[in-house]
């Protein structure tokens, strides 16, 4: 895309070359290199367009951190464009060239960016973009990148609020699995937004010709941006981190509660086993009187069963005069007496 105040042209290119004649009669021309797959065409635009080995040698590398690096004539600045495809967040390399001439964007991947509102502000000559320098573009296409974050993060800000409510709720086998893919998540958009910071921030103090006092401004704005996008991230990482203890924390209690429960069923159970187990001890009650005489008692068999019963029955009375059983059992404290006082 190549524009003057009052004209635009916009053009798909197959030869390197041709990209002499637009930077010959354009006051601005913005080259958008979409995918770094061939090689040798991307280097021939490198040429054309009078790019360092070096930083062409960033260009392919997809794992730079944001940063701004000065070299003769023009400034070398990386960003990093986030978007969520499939559920999933992907990061994607931006090698931005600004001179005085042009703005050069090398994308890592071809298809989608998040740079279509640039593309339409510059067709229909919104704002005051197709007035000013490539200084300006470089902005925007900056700011637009940052501004791309925060319907990304707000998303999940609202998956952590879904996730607290499930959490304290009913949570499920995958609430675990989910927390975790939401803290790893936010720890990227972290690596990617902190360096970007720090890049905006030496940009915006670097005395240079290449950007107007006019654009400052606004990269000041922009840095802004990107302070409170690290202020939402850091919020909810912290929010995810206490989700997975709290999560932790419930598990526990409900296996505390189960254990609870079968803990006081095996307790009632313990001396009813006793007593069948001594009513099925076989003594021969013809050796001895004393040989289990009750066994020959009319109402010993429904006895036992009120022994039991009784046993079972007072066992919850107990438990529920105890509060184990509602779990409102209140932490009894003896209070100190008079000879307590002093004592450490």
């Amino acid at each position: 895309m190549a524009y003057g105040e009052k004209e635009l042209v916009e053009a798909t290119l197959d030869d390197p070359a041709e990209l002499r004649d637009y930077l010959a009669r354009w006051p601005v021309t913005w080259v958008d290199v979409d995918g770094l797959g061939d090689v040798k065409q991307v280097e021939s635009i490198a040429e054309v367009l009078g790019l360092h080995p070096l930083a062409l040698e960033d260009v392919f590398n997809n794992y730079q951190r944001s940063k701004v690096e000065q070299y003769e004539d023009y400034k070398f600045i990386v960003v990093r464009m986030a978007d969520v495809e499939d559920g999933q967040l992907v990061t994607e390399q931006l090698s931005l060239f600004l001179s005085p001439k042009f703005v050069a964007t090398f994308q890592e991947r071809p298809g989608g960016d998040c740079l279509g509102p640039i593309r339409e502000r510059l067709r229909q000559g919104r704002g005051r973009i197709r007035g000013a320098g490539t200084d300006y573009l470089a902005y925007a296409l900056v700011d637009a990148v940052i501004d791309h974050y925060f319907p990304l993060v707000e998303g999940y800000g609202d998956e952590l609020e879904k996730l607290e409510v499930e959490v304290l709720a009913k949570p499920s086998k995958s609430t675990p699995q989910r927390i975790l893919g939401a803290r790893h998540d936010l720890m990227q958009f972290r690596r990617a937004v902190w360096p970007l910071r720090e890049a905006l921030n030496a940009l915006l103090h670097d005395e240079t010709e290449l950007i107007s006092k006019e654009t400052r401004v606004y990269l000041r704005d922009c840095y802004d941006h990107t302070i409170q996008l690290i202020d939402m991230i850091e919020t909810y990482r912290e929010i995810g981190n206490g989700l997975m203890d709290v999560y932790l924390s419930s598990v526990s209690n409900r296996m505390n509660e189960i254990m609870k429960v079968l803990t006081v069923i095996a307790t009632i159970f313990i001396p009813l086993t006793f007593v069948t187990s001594v009513y099925g001890m076989n003594f021969d009650q013809t050796r001895s009187p004393w040989n289990m005489p009750e066994l020959r008692w009319r109402y010993g068999y429904p006895a036992a069963w009120g022994l039991m019963i009784l046993i079972a029955l007072g066992l919850l009375a107990f438990f529920w005069h105890k509060g184990w059983l509602s779990g409102d059992e209140a932490p009894q404290v003896d209070e100190p007496g008079e000879g307590d006082q002093g004592k450490r």
